[in-house]
């Protein structure tokens, strides 16, 4: 049997590090179920990622399918033709999946970058009766209403069309869900075929301190300088939040410098990167941005950054997961992190416990422009109150700062916009500290081990070996798959689903203007 494992591309990230590590135990422990592997996507997966990629794969055949038409709708070029080729391209997968008895493996297209190809491969699928996964692991309706700007086509005009492509119906096709909050809801309205299925965590032994060492004679030659180093494992995102990274470093760690591994990744986060980018090079911050871009081939491992690092930060404001969290304790390196109600439950179900966890820092409202924060804020929800669906806008809330009001007062660093947050930055730390230290006190304690060097990391749980082991993987994926079919369904059900997930997604507590596209 064929595993067709498709994503629109296999860049760095956090789904391809899924299908790095889940893929293996999906082939090994199916007994021979899958003999084959296909890669399919919308650009062609680097040489050296493909190379160990099969290499893991142990003599499993891996090919790789690349047709454009199967990429972000946003970076291609669409001729008058595309909705042909695009049908064209998903039934050539679908017949050669059909061909081999195959199953298709599809990431993240609830994340809305090419609704026309969600609906064609469902619908296919269905026809065909082709077994599909549809594995969940961002949502276009988390603070991304800019996508709905791609959704505006024929065919795509109302939220019922977009639930039908992303959320489909059908006796053929699963669920997979990366954390219980979004499983619940899927289960209540998709029962059985709706699942959990917890990102693969594969714990495996510290670089060696040679690797380390290494590590951090390259880190202080990038940085030109033998210096402390806060790392933040991840790509350039507007949801990773780096600004507050860089905040808690100017205070906790002044001597200490912020960097993170990957660069932006798509074309939407360039401006958030280059705005980043320039504020630290005007002001001479320390910081660095995707420093594991280039030659990847003399550049050390995440894994031997992370343990050649004093301390590792996750500042996100947004997480389907949270495999970061996991590797700093795996790597058994200090923690601070901040605690997403999504996935913190999750997390402290596995076993772990993060002494230096934290829900926001309140940042002083003398600290940043006010009323132009307000005004910038008010203009931004206005906008894409008005751009999103009616039925959407009707469930949307005001986001914190507004609710609080025109009145001047402490505000979450997090509910700010990126041209507030670099104000704050703007301010000496010395300054910023001496006016926020009394509303975040644990932060005050927190400093004097940071100082002093007695940061300690998060213990590895034996629970999570058990829950997130590759075996419990791939035990709950074949459950899911071979779940008889459902005898009835309701025909409103992917509606539904939707309409829940927007009143939920569109709460108060979970809009964060950062995330929203520069349209002003």
């Amino acid at each position: 049997m064929l595993l067709v494992v498709f994503h629109h591309h296999f860049r760095p990230g956090g789904v391809r590090r899924v299908i790095d590590l889940a893929t293996p135990h999906l082939v090994g422990f199916s007994g021979g179920l899958f003999d084959g592997v296909l890669l399919a996507g919308g650009e062609e997966p680097d040489r050296l990622w493909l190379a160990g990629f099969r290499e893991r794969l142990q003599g499993v055949p891996v090919n790789v399918l690349v047709r454009p038409e199967f990429g972000y709708v946003s970076e291609m070029s669409r001729s008058q033709n595309y909705a042909k080729r695009l049908r064209g391209a998903v039934v050539d997968l679908v017949n050669e999946c059909g061909h081999h008895g195959g199953l298709i493996w599809a990431h993240n297209l609830g994340l809305g970058r090419n609704l026309r190809l969600a609906r064609e491969l469902s619908f296919h699928c269905h026809l065909g009766r082709i077994p599909l996964v549809l594995h969940h692991h961002d949502w276009w309706f988390e603070n991304r209403w800019h996508h709905y700007s791609a959704f505006r086509e024929p065919g795509f005009r109302s939220l019922s069309s977009i639930a039908r492509a992303i959320l489909p119906n059908s006796r053929t096709i699963r669920f997979a869900l990366i954390n219980r909050a979004d499983a619940r809801l899927m289960a209540k309205h998709f029962g059985k075929r709706a699942a959990w299925l917890p990102n693969p965590v594969e714990r495996t032994k510290p670089p060696s301190m040679e690797r380390v060492r290494a590590a951090r004679r390259w880190l202080a030659q990038q940085l030109g300088e033998s210096a402390p180093v806060w790392l933040m494992p991840c790509r350039l995102l507007r949801r990773k939040n780096i600004a507050e990274a860089l905040l808690l470093v100017r205070w906790l760690r002044p001597e200490a410098w912020l960097v993170t591994t990957g660069g932006a990744s798509s074309a939407e986060e360039e401006g958030y990167a280059k705005s980043l980018a320039a504020a630290a090079h005007a002001n001479r911050w320390r910081l660095r941005l995707g420093l594991l871009q280039g030659d990847l081939q003399s550049n050390p491992t995440v894994e031997d950054l992370i343990a050649a690092s004093e301390a590792v930060l996750l500042t996100s404001v947004q997480e389907g997961f949270g495999l970061a969290y996991l590797e700093a304790s795996a790597a058994q390196r200090p923690l601070i992190a901040r605690r997403l109600p999504n996935i913190g439950p999750d997390l402290a179900h596995f076993g772990f416990r993060f002494p230096y966890y934290y829900n926001d820092i309140l940042i002083d409202p003398a600290l940043f422009d006010w009323d132009a924060e307000y005004a910038r804020q008010k203009q931004l929800y206005s906008y894409w109150k008005g751009h999103i669906p009616r039925m959407a806008s009707l469930l949307m809330c005001k986001p914190l700062l507004l609710r609080s009001g025109p009145r001047p007062r402490p505000v979450p660093f997090s509910r700010l916009t990126l041209e507030a947050q670099l104000e704050v930055l703007a301010v000496p730390p010395s300054e910023s500290w001496e006016k926020c230290a009394p509303l975040n006190p644990f932060l005050v304690r927190w400093r004097k081990l940071a100082s002093a060097g007695q940061l300690k990391s998060a213990a590895w749980p034996a629970k999570a070996d058990e829950l997130l082991g590759g075996k419990a993987y791939a035990a709950a994926f074949l459950d899911l798959v071979l779940l008889p079919p459902p005898l009835n369904l309701k025909e409103t059900t992917s509606v539904d689903a939707q309409r829940d997930f927007l009143r939920a997604k569109l709460r108060s507590e979970n809009l964060y203007p950062i995330l929203w596209q520069d349209v002003l």
